[in-house]
């Protein structure tokens, strides 16, 4: 692409190169692929509902637990075995520690660990352990008939017990209670429920009632593969999934909800530091002679965690056109593979003459973006040499890249027409040795001799400080190209030079006093056209000293110089 250095360039169009291969083989192969893609758009467009636009879900649950149970000393309802629910779930109590009538005070702490001693040495005054019940007075007491343990100041008497009551049934090892869920959820700004109009002594069925909001919670857990009234006495924390999948779209419109269990902690004791799921909490109460009073309860019970998914599709154009553009990319792996078959057997051990050439003809190889970049090219070597490190010495003495001529492509212009007519009409070149004498100013006289520079090897080239100057047209000793008849013919034939350019500018007046340096210029793309096979290596291509010079006397400058 062209820079951008005026509004000529900015209105400006560029297109792809394309190479047209006339195979069967190649042609069916690529609309198979073509084929395949197409099939696979269009499934991933339907299934996926591609077209449309996508809003996730955003929910509140509320839920109600109903249901009555009965131990051997009291029942139970709904106020006393439903913890409120928190951010989505709710906790139903299955067994319980009560301890009851504590009251602030002194006494022997439960035998963990830690609080065993013999006498009150063993004990400290002020130690708390994490697991311990309240603050050491530094007294060891008897807890029991063969135990002793550090006094405590806490709520005495203390818990009991620290593990649940598993040689007792649970207090409410049926899973009969029965759980409303209302779910209340928003898609692109709409509210929608998961309430519709269904019998209200209905239960969640997954094959005869799936909609139905109401589930038994001894469903739920053997759902997820539980026994209700095992879970019942460690506890638990149970999963239940809402999941969205709504289609907004007027001619296919479908929002129900599909409901899935699982349990979430882990059910193995041996595994888990704390299993089953359980806390404390107490109830207070004022003594008639005002002391405070409470009853510990440790609950042990199963959490239902209510978890929310889902997304609601609704068709959107712009949604379609991306999925669309995005989908015309997958076409060009047609184009990618078969070129791929081509160019792989390409390599000098498997070359096949055919596909060689598409190679040729579809790739071009150049040389990437350098700080310096020179081309030359010796009289006495058939490939063009590149350099493009900095100059530390001259540049007859330095190694570049080699590069065959066939890869530097040949412009056809009017330098070739020029080459042609002076082939084709010898009479245009210079029969007479004064044509290619230098033009001097009147009384000037010869150039001095010049000294032969030790990088010179054909003894034409002139002293110079610049590195890059510092060039000759051969490599090894010889004669210089300066004194083959084809250089006389193409670079210093002042009747070629004129024919190019009256070619370039047909009204050029070659009486004009500025006339000398157009040839001298002329020359130069003359020498650089013949010698790199290319216009396009003009201001990158140099050229040798002597060759520089010769040109030079041939047509100086308006000074002479």
């Amino acid at each position: 692409m062209a820079a951008c250095c005026s509004l000529k360039n900015v209105c400006e169009y560029e297109t792809s190169k394309v190479v047209r291969i006339q195979s069967v083989y190649y042609g069916s192969l690529k609309w198979a692929i073509h084929a395949v893609v197409f099939l696979y758009v269009g499934i991933v467009l339907v299934a996926d509902k591609r077209y449309q636009k996508k809003d996730s879900v955003i929910s509140s649950v509320h839920t109600k637990v109903k249901g009555v149970a009965q131990t051997e000393s009291r029942i139970w309802d709904t106020a006393e075995y439903t913890i409120p629910m928190q951010v989505n779930s709710f906790f139903v109590v299955t067994n319980i520690i009560t301890t009851e009538n504590q009251v602030q005070g002194l006494c022997p702490e439960f035998p963990i660990a830690k609080a065993i001693c013999s006498s009150d040495t063993g004990c400290k005054k002020g130690r708390m352990h994490p697991q311990s019940n309240g603050i050491q007075t530094g007294r060891c007491v008897k807890y029991n008939a063969t135990i002793k343990t550090c006094e405590v100041s806490a709520w005495c008497p203390v818990e009991s017990l620290k593990g649940a009551p598993t040689n007792l049934p649970a207090l409410l090892q049926r899973g009969f209670w029965s759980c409303l869920l209302s779910d209340n959820f928003f898609f692109f700004f709409l509210c929608r429920r998961n309430i519709f109009n269904f019998n209200i002594s209905c239960t969640y069925s997954m094959t005869t009632s799936p909609g139905c909001p109401i589930f038994r919670l001894g469903d739920i857990l053997q759902a997820t593969g539980e026994n209700f009234s095992e879970v019942a006495i460690q506890g638990g924390i149970m999963g239940i999934e809402i999941n969205w999948d709504c289609n907004l779209d007027k001619w296919l419109h479908h929002c129900k909800p599909k409901y899935g269990f699982r349990r979430l902690d882990d059910k193995k004791a041996s595994e888990a530091l704390y299993p089953g799921y359980n806390f404390r909490f107490a109830k207070y109460y004022k003594q008639a002679n005002g002391k405070e009073e409470r009853t510990l309860i440790k609950a042990y019970g199963i959490r239902f965690n209510i978890l929310v998914f889902g997304t609601a599709g609704q068709f959107n154009f712009f949604e379609l056109l991306v999925y669309i553009g995005s989908a015309l990319s997958y076409f060009g792996l047609a184009e990618f593979f078969i070129d791929f078959l081509i160019t792989s057997n390409t390599y000098p051990c498997c070359k096949s003459p055919v596909k060689d050439y598409y190679f040729k003809k579809k790739c071009e190889s150049v040389p990437g973006p350098r700080w310096t970049l020179m081309y030359v090219s010796y009289v006495d070597e058939p490939h063009v040499v590149l350099v493009d490190k900095p100059l530390k010495t001259s540049l007859q003495n330095v190694k570049g890249e080699i590069i065959d001529k066939c890869l530097l492509r040949r412009t056809g212009d009017f330098t070739d027409t020029a080459m042609f007519l002076a082939r084709q009409h010898p009479d245009q070149v210079p029969a007479h040795l004064h044509e290619l004498q230098p033009l001097r100013s009147k009384g000037e006289t010869s150039p001095p001799s010049r000294a032969r520079p030790p990088w010179c090897c054909c003894g034409k080239c002139c002293e110079t400080k610049a590195f890059r100057e510092q060039l000759c047209c051969r490599r090894k000793e010889g004669p210089c190209i300066t004194a083959s008849p084809l250089f006389q013919q193409l670079v210093l034939s002042r009747s070629t030079l004129e024919f190019i350019l009256l070619y370039k500018e047909p009204l050029l007046d070659l009486n004009a006093d500025t006339l000398n340096n157009q040839l001298r210029h002329s020359a130069y793309k003359q020498y650089i056209h013949w010698r790199f096979g290319s216009d396009e290596l003009e201001g990158r291509a140099l050229i040798p000293s002597c060759c520089r010079w010769k040109i030079g006397e041939a047509f100086p400058s308006e000074d002479g110089k």
